[in-house]
């Protein structure tokens, strides 16, 4: 079992950057794969980045490469999404999910913890 904690989700004009945060307690963090996912309205819930459970391997949607990093503390057991240059089309709840495995996770049926999500938005 883990428990998912987001904070950093508001408001932003276009080109600013903000840093999203999801605090894990209940198991060993190091063993889970975490992902970053994002639903904007009408759309169904898709990934924005994700992360193994030893930092060294990530995954960008090719919407957010080159503008979103996303990180891991596994002694602070929280995984970050930085984003920067954020566009009117960043726009969406993000959701903070983790599953004890190794590798990637890439789809919502694959997650089996989930955050509560946090609303971004951002303004033009």
């Amino acid at each position: 079992q883990v428990q998912l904690a987001e904070s950093g989700g508001g408001q932003v004009q276009a080109g600013g950057s903000l840093r999203l945060s999801c605090a894990a307690s209940g198991q060993t963090f190091s063993k889970y794969a975490m992902s970053w996912f994002r639903q904007a309205p009408g759309k169904e819930r898709e990934i924005a980045a994700a992360i193994d459970r030893t930092g060294a391997i990530t995954y960008y949607d090719d919407s957010v490469e080159g503008r979103f990093t996303i990180s891991r503390d596994n002694v602070k057991n929280t995984v970050y999404l930085q984003m920067n240059s954020l566009k009117p089309e960043d726009t969406a709840v993000y959701f903070c999910a983790a599953r004890l495995i190794e590798g990637l996770v890439l789809s919502p049926p694959e997650i089996v913890y989930w955050g509560q999500g946090t609303q971004v938005t951002v303004s033009s």
